[in-house]
This record gives C-alpha cells, sequence and structure tokens, in this order.
C-alpha cells in the first residue's frame, strides 16, 4: 500500500472514531462514572500507529536473538520443562 492511499485511510478511519467517541461519551448510561475522552488514549494509539508501515507498528517489533555466550549470553539454557509437584 503507498503513502498516499494509507494516510487518506488513517484520516478517515480518525474521522469515524471521533464520531463513536463523541457519541459514547454523549450516550454513557452510567451518569456516576461518566466517560471522557481519556477512556479513549488506546484506541487512539492504534488508529495512529495503522500509519506507520507494518514493521514499525507497536506489537509487531522483530523478537531479537539471545546474545551467545561469548557476548555475554548465558552459559546454559534450561528446555526440559519442570515436573510436576
Amino acid at each position: 500500500m503507498d503513502d498516499e492511499t494509507r494516510r487518506k485511510f488513517v484520516t478517515e478511519v480518525w474521522k469515524r472514531f471521533v464520531e463513536v467517541q463523541n457519541w459514547a461519551i454523549a450516550n454513557w448510561p452510567d451518569a456516576e462514572h461518566p466517560l471522557s475522552s481519556s477512556d479513549f488514549v488506546e484506541g487512539r494509539k492504534e488508529i495512529l500507529g495503522l500509519g506507520l508501515p507494518a514493521n514499525l507498528r507497536l506489537g509487531h517489533e522483530k523478537p531479537q536473538p539471545a546474545p551467545e555466550p561469548e557476548q555475554g549470553g548465558p552459559q546454559y539454557q534450561e528446555v526440559t520443562p519442570a515436573p510436576w509437584p
């Protein structure tokens, strides 16, 4: 997907998210515990992450291999599970 298409998509998702957020805040049935825009922070982060290339999005980091023993890594890694107690 090219950058222009991605940007347009994220802009449209953002617009719709703001509409849903405003509707949810206005129609939240629990008046004793009202919603605010801060309740939607994680959703905004996810939407903004859509604008990044897939390899840079949160949660999509490439796992780093463990260092070799000569590079300060562990000499031995336990791979056998412990027996049941």
